[in-house]
C-alpha cells in the first residue's frame, strides 16, 4: 500500500480519519507538521497520498486547505472522509479541573467548545496550537499542571494524559470532512462530487448569476458555494464550488466546458466518491437504475428492422 502523509503529529483527528479507511490504514502513515507540508510532500513526490481537513460542520471551511489546493498545488482530490468529532479536555495525571489556567488546542477545536470553556473555565486563557495532537503533546511534555489540551482520546492515550471532561463540544453531532489528495481522477461510482474553483475574468453586475445559471440550466445540484480572496487585490474574489456528479458525466463536462469558454477560468480540484452513511445505498440505487435503463434500451434496439 502507498504511504499516506497526514496532518500530524500522531493523534490528530486526521490520523483518526485515516484509520477509518482500511486500505489507507494498512499502509505506512507519515505525520507532517502542517497542512501545506502534507500537500507539498505529495506535490514533490515524497509521498503518494496526503490526508488533510477541509471542512467542519460547525466552524466551516479550513481556509489553509482551500487556499493551498487552489493557489499552490496541482493535486486532485481522490476521496473524502467524514469523521464525527468528539472533543475532550485532558491534562497531566494528578491535575484537576480547578487547576487549569491555560487551554491549548487547534483554533477550530477551541471554537467548538466555547460554551464549556465559558461555563467551567471562564478565566482560562486559550492558546492556539498547530493541531489538537500537538496541543496534547505539549501538555504531556510540560511539567506544569495548570495546562490542559482539547483533543481526541487517541492523543490523550499517546501522550499519557488524564481526562478531565468528556464530550465538551457545544454540538454533539459535529463532523469534520477530510480529503485525500494525490494525482489522477478516480473512476465514477454513481454517487460522486466534483470540486472546482472559478476565477472571474471580469467583475461585472450579474457575473455570479450568469455562472450559477449554467448549473441550474442542467439541473446540476451545488452542495457548496464559497467565496475566497484571490490574493491578488482587495475585493477580488474567487468561488469554490462543490457539485453533484463526475467529470465523466456529460452534463457536468458540458457545464464546465461552457463556463470556461464563456465566463470564468476554472481550476479543477477533482471528482471523487461522496462519503457518508447513505453513500453505499445511493450508489447501489444508481447502478441498478443504469442497469435497468441499459436493458430497456437494448430491448428497444433489438426490435429495429434490418431493412
Amino acid at each position: 500500500m502507498p504511504a499516506v502523509a497526514f496532518f500530524g503529529p500522531s493523534g490528530t483527528f486526521a490520523e483518526e480519519a485515516l484509520l477509518t479507511q482500511p486500505d489507507l490504514a494498512a499502509g505506512q502513515r507519515v505525520a507532517l507538521g502542517s497542512i501545506p507540508d502534507v500537500i507539498a510532500a505529495v506535490e514533490r513526490g515524497e509521498q503518494e497520498l496526503g490526508l488533510v481537513p477541509i471542512e467542519n460542520s460547525i466552524e466551516g471551511s479550513v481556509s489553509v486547505t482551500l487556499d493551498t489546493l487552489a493557489f499552490e498545488s496541482d493535486l486532485l482530490i481522490q476521496r473524502e472522509v467524514d469523521l464525527p468529532v468528539r472533543l475532550h479536555l485532558f491534562a497531566k495525571p494528578g491535575a484537576e479541573l480547578g487547576d487549569v489556567r491555560t487551554v491549548l488546542s487547534f483554533p477550530h477545536a477551541i471554537a467548538q467548545c466555547r460554551r464549556f470553556l465559558h461555563r467551567r473555565l471562564p478565566t482560562a486563557t486559550a492558546v492556539a496550537a498547530n493541531s489538537t495532537a500537538e496541543a496534547a503533546q505539549r501538555v504531556g511534555a510540560s511539567k506544569r499542571v495548570d495546562q490542559a489540551a482539547i483533543g481526541n482520546a487517541l492523543a490523550a492515550k499517546l501522550y499519557g494524559l488524564r481526562t478531565l471532561a468528556r464530550d465538551i463540544g457545544d454540538h454533539r453531532d459535529a463532523e469534520t470532512r477530510f480529503v485525500l489528495v494525490g494525482r489522477g481522477i478516480p473512476a465514477p461510482t454513481g454517487h460522486d462530487r466534483t470540486s472546482i474553483v472559478c476565477f472571474q475574468r471580469h467583475d461585472r453586475p450579474g457575473s455570479l448569476l450568469g455562472m450559477l445559471q449554467e448549473f441550474a440550466a442542467r439541473s446540476i445540484n451545488l452542495t457548496k458555494l464559497e467565496s475566497r480572496p484571490t490574493k491578488q487585490s482587495l475585493g477580488d474574489y474567487c468561488f469554490f464550488i462543490d457539485l453533484e456528479g463526475h467529470i465523466t458525466d456529460e452534463l457536468v463536462a458540458d457545464c464546465l466546458r461552457t463556463l470556461t469558454a464563456k465566463q470564468v477560468r476554472v481550476k479543477y480540484l477533482g471528482s471523487y466518491p461522496v462519503a457518508g452513511q447513505e453513500a453505499h445505498s445511493r450508489r447501489t440505487a444508481v447502478t441498478k437504475a443504469w442497469r435497468d435503463a441499459s436493458r430497456w434500451m437494448e430491448d428497444l434496439r433489438a426490435q429495429v428492422s434490418d431493412e
